[in-house]
């Protein structure tokens, strides 16, 4: 009986042929321990069984027994007994045992498949993990290196560069400014020494502000006689020129104003000293905050060494996750795939302790016949006619043959090739009269015994198949 659900919906793990199930199954049902217990149970083979071994008699029931495959999925079971009842029961009995068998053969191979993808998933479970694990720690091992990250590296590298400008700008600035302290601070101290050899005009000493700008001018001549306007350092120059002339700015007027009369009064080298201290005190200050911008110049310009060492790595990195990552995707794969097939060996399985997979079924139980299939009457009396037929003619043929008489003259002539000169008819006494009917009797007895005997022998061959 075929599967009762459909095979696009649970598909069956038994996909044998019926003829190899039926060669497996019919070898444990033809053990001797199987038809041993038959033959007991039904007391098959009594008087064998007094003669003979329990092998012997186990022997003769499995010649008994055919096991035939009539077409498609159909087979047929056949035992012959001289018992009609007997041979009825202990055909159901084999079909049964079929039945049974194959039932059980199933769910046999069905619980078996199905504890082996149970193990080769279990298998590959682990070893998924374990390269799951490798992978995770390479890529902890090698983070930042990885080809994901290069973009992020790159717009890191860009970002550090950025600062790392905006940082050379700005030492380069607080080194302008250093030169015009120092420029001050030497004008400052000329003007000091000045001082200290006697008195000055209270109007002709410039004020702070006005040397500073004078020092800038001085500075931006020199580097103009030296570069090109369009070099930075000019254009750097020239800025802070410009925010010094606006700072002075507002003390234009009170400049312009008219003069007083010259006063000659002590110098004040007090207030010059203070000034100097105070341009070196800011001088001290850029110096400090040069070397913390140098420092932070080198620590950006090594995280950009740092990034661009990542970017360049990406490449080795990149090859080397490739071939973890398809050993990965192959494990994933062959996981995937035996998880699938062990959920249809489990459908199966159950389908199969549920009955409702492929079985065998009994179309045409066996019945008590009415009557012996063997032998065959009719058949043997045609065969012993026939035989009895064949072998009177072959008597008579050999009789004829071993007849060595010359009867007429014509086989005088054939046999001796001499002439005959005359031909003597045979002068037959009563005694001879009486031999030859004895003669013709024994050759109709003879012929009549190898009939009778050919006939037996016929019929017990006819019996015995």
């Amino acid at each position: 009986m075929p599967q009762r659900i459909p095979e696009s919906y649970v598909r069956s793990t038994v996909t044998s042929r019926i003829e190899d199930r039926l060669q497996s199954i019919g070898q444990q049902i033809l053990s001797r321990t199987r038809l041993e217990r038959i033959i007991l149970d039904f007391d098959l083979y009594a008087s064998d069984r007094r003669t003979a071994p329990m092998e012997n008699v186990v022997e003769i029931m499995r010649r008994d027994i055919e096991v035939e495959t009539v077409k498609g999925d159909a087979f047929k079971v056949t035992y012959v007994s001289g018992d009609p009842k007997a041979a009825m029961e202990v055909t159901n009995r084999l079909a049964s045992l079929f039945i049974e068998e194959n039932r059980r053969d199933r769910e046999v191979l069905a619980d078996g498949t199905n504890q082996f993808l149970e193990s080769q998933l279990e298998d590959a479970r682990r070893r998924l993990a374990e390269h799951e694990k490798k992978v995770q720690e390479y890529r902890q091992q090698y983070t930042g290196e990885l080809p994901t990250q290069v973009q992020s590296n790159l717009q890191v590298i860009q970002n550090t560069q950025l600062q790392v400008q905006a940082i050379v700008e700005s030492i380069d600035r607080d080194r302008d400014r250093r030169i015009v302290l120092e420029r001050s601070i030497a004008d400052a101290s000329a003007a000091d020494e000045r001082t200290a050899a006697g008195t000055s005009p209270v109007e002709a000493q410039a004020s702070p502000e006005e040397e500073e700008l004078e020092t800038a001018r001085r500075a931006l001549r020199e580097l103009q006689a030296r570069l090109t306007s369009e070099h930075p350092d000019v254009a750097r120059a020239k800025r802070q020129l410009r925010e010094l002339e606006a700072k002075a700015a507002p003390a234009a007027p009170s400049a312009a104003a008219p003069a007083p009369q010259p006063q000659i009064r002590p110098a004040r080298p007090t207030a010059t000293a203070a000034r100097i201290r105070n341009l070196q005190n800011e001088m001290q200050n850029i110096d400090r905050q040069i070397a913390y911008k140098e420092a932070e110049e080198r620590r950006l310009r090594g995280v950009i060494a740092t990034y661009q060492a990542r970017v360049e790595a990406a490449p080795k990195r990149e090859s080397e996750l490739i071939e973890l990552t398809r050993d990965y995707t192959t494990l994933q794969q062959l996981y995937t795939g035996l998880l699938a097939k062990r959920e249809d060996s489990k459908i199966a399985a159950n389908l199969e302790r549920r009955q409702a997979g492929e079985q065998f079924r009994i179309l045409d139980p066996a019945r008590v016949p009415e009557q012996p299939f063997s032998p065959n009457r009719t058949r043997m009396n045609l065969m012993g006619a026939i035989a009895g037929l064949a072998l009177g003619l072959g008597l008579v043929a050999l009789l004829e043959y071993r007849d060595t008489t010359l009867r007429t003259d014509d086989d005088v002539l054939s046999t001796l090739n001499l002439p005959v000169l005359a031909v003597i008819p045979l002068l037959v006494t009563s005694v001879d009269d009486r031999r030859q009917k004895r003669r013709r009797w024994a050759a109709v007895a003879a012929a009549a015994s190898v009939m009778v005997i050919g006939t037996a022998v016929v019929v017990w061959k006819a019996m015995a198949h």
